[in-house]
């Protein structure tokens, strides 16, 4: 599920509560959202914990592979069209 679906089953309290949860604000959420701002990797993993693993990481980072290359080939994962270099 993408972070726009998530969030707008929530009220608007709620979409606070669930930024504050992951350590950012609703604004900065929103430009995650809408392709302003890059998710960054902390926040892509607070995302995930807390939505339960409704949004995954690896739908808020098109470069997943290469932050959490343990992930290729999990269950759901998208695949990889190249081999990735891990990020230093």
């Amino acid at each position: 599920m993408d972070l726009k679906t998530y969030l707008s089953a929530m009220t608007k309290p709620e979409r606070t509560v669930f930024a504050e949860r992951c350590g950012t604000s609703l604004g900065h959420l929103h430009n995650v959202m809408y392709g302003l701002k890059q998710c960054a990797t902390d926040l892509a993993v607070a995302i995930e914990r807390e939505s339960a693993h409704s949004v995954r990481r690896w739908d808020l980072r098109a470069d997943w592979p290469r932050h959490w290359p343990e992930l290729i080939d999990a269950a759901g994962a998208p695949s990889t069209p190249e081999p990735i270099t891990p990020a230093a």
